[in-house]
């Protein structure tokens, strides 16, 4: 299996939320898939770097119909000279019907390495056919703090943590797969495919290893991928 495939990006709308490395996956896979097209439902970061070609337009259908350049990028503005704004969930649906894969960053945290949606995340179309909660296997050891945590608060509401307390292999399990975390508004097509990312080294793969126990314990998902997107080959295992 490869990361395209064990992510189930290879057609539909795969939606990417949490934190700990969206862009990077997204930009993993936009490179491994035929004609991608890459948006957001959020802001997103300038990601000119690793398309072809982004189209900045209210019309993002008739931008991919007469696309010649690959993978392609489509937002409807840009904001600030460092980022974009994105579509509303209800405009990328309407892409559905389109013949390439679409991968979505529906959510925002603030380069942290783990998170949980505030009241108005994610933004997830209804079409979305695979989301993608993630995290980083870095957090596994570390304080719960905002240095490395987006949404404190709500990351301890759901693990029964306090702020300060050691994050644990089941805390970020709890997260990933929680109806309040990284299951929130999942349409109820979709598969969920949970991620732990910057797997780069034994001890890591020994904790992400163990958040991946702790997800199958707490929820019926197919896989929880292993994975460090930064390698030649990132897929690291799938469990």
């Amino acid at each position: 299996m490869n990361i395209v495939d064990a992510l189930d990006a290879r057609r539909g709308t795969t939606c990417f939320v949490g934190a700990g490395g969206k862009k990077t996956t997204m930009a993993t896979l936009a490179e491994r898939l035929d004609h991608a097209v890459v948006t957001a439902t959020v802001r997103i970061p300038i990601f000119d770097g690793w398309v072809e070609e982004v189209v900045v337009t209210e019309t993002p259908r008739e931008a991919i119909e007469n696309a010649t350049a690959w993978p392609l990028g489509v937002v409807p503005t840009q904001e600030r000279p460092d980022r974009y704004r994105g579509y509303d969930p209800e405009t990328v649906a309407d892409l559905t019907d389109i013949d390439h894969p679409i991968l979505v960053k529906a959510d925002g945290a603030r380069m942290r390495e783990f998170k949980a949606p505030s009241d108005r995340e994610p933004q997830l179309p209804p079409t979305a056919s695979t989301v993608v909660p993630i995290a980083s296997a870095h957090v596994v050891g570390e304080p719960l703090t905002d240095d490395i945590v987006h949404r404190v608060d709500e990351v301890a509401a759901i693990t029964g943590l306090d702020p300060g307390d050691e994050i644990r292999p089941q805390d970020v399990a709890a997260v990933l797969v929680h109806e309040q975390g990284g299951l929130k508004d999942i349409p109820p097509d979709a598969t969920a495919v949970p991620l732990l990312n910057m797997v780069d080294d034994e001890r890591l793969e020994t904790n992400a290893r163990a958040v991946a126990e702790a997800i199958h314990d707490r929820a019926d998902v197919p896989r929880v991928v292993l994975a460090e997107m930064r390698a030649d080959d990132p897929l690291v295992a799938v469990v």
